[in-house]
């Protein structure tokens, strides 16, 4: 009777572990979800020039927002400022096991509370165009962009994350990424390089970001 007590209390021991260590991710409306995405000779020379965290790497990023009892991603694509339904935003790009290639992170308790105002003010940029000259101060906007300035806005004009100085050279040639001469060359402006902004895989590394969660691995 004693082994089978044991036995019964080493099983329930089992299973409460197995139910802690699956136990679902919860989200909380303001995650920041960093995604590597695929998008070819762009991708590839956003991600070579800025180390994320844990040295991965990072292209776009969004910002959770909940509509009408269902989540959604308020995010700035090549088609302009929108809202992504949430499983569309994770299962674009997935690894080899079919996971979305997608970390979170969170404001740190002290910027929790401006999580309302900035997802406000995001709202009122939906239809607004891509920035594709990565001008802060023009009324298009991109992927970190969008998040930096609608935090800055809730928080009084003062920003939240740290801007650093763009770069758009290859750190092995030191010469511009060819496709970045040609990108802003068809435009005809200038490539902003040393100007100020962000990109999603520095935005991990900020102070302001604890990151919680991570797809691919779980």
């Amino acid at each position: 009777m004693r082994k089978i007590k044991i036995l019964v209390l080493l099983v329930y021991s089992v299973l409460l572990d197995a139910c802690q260590t699956t136990a679902p991710f919860e989200w909380q409306e303001g995650d920041i979800l960093f995604q590597n995405g695929d998008c070819g000779d762009f991708c590839e020379a956003i991600r070579k020039v800025t180390e994320g965290y844990e040295g991965r790497d990072f292209s776009h990023n969004g910002i959770l927002t909940k509509e009408r009892g269902e989540w959604w991603v308020l995010e700035a694509v090549s088609a302009g400022v929108k809202l992504t339904p949430l499983d569309t935003f994770l299962y674009r790009h997935v690894n080899e096991k079919g996971r979305p290639k997608v970390h979170v992170g969170r404001l740190v308790p002290v910027y929790q509370k401006l999580i309302p105002q900035a997802l406000e003010h995001g709202k009122t940029l939906l239809g607004k165009p891509y920035d594709h000259a990565f001008d802060l101060d023009n009324d298009a906007y991109y992927c970190s962009e969008l998040i930096h300035l609608s935090f800055k806005k809730a928080n009084g004009g003062q920003p939240v994350f740290q801007l650093q100085p763009m770069t758009f050279i290859d750190p092995e040639t030191r010469e511009t990424f060819p496709v970045w001469a040609t990108y802003f060359e068809e435009m005809e402006v200038p490539i902003p390089e040393g100007e100020p902004g962000l990109n999603p895989g520095g935005m991990t590394l900020d102070p302001a970001i604890t990151m919680v969660h991570a797809f691919s691995e779980n």
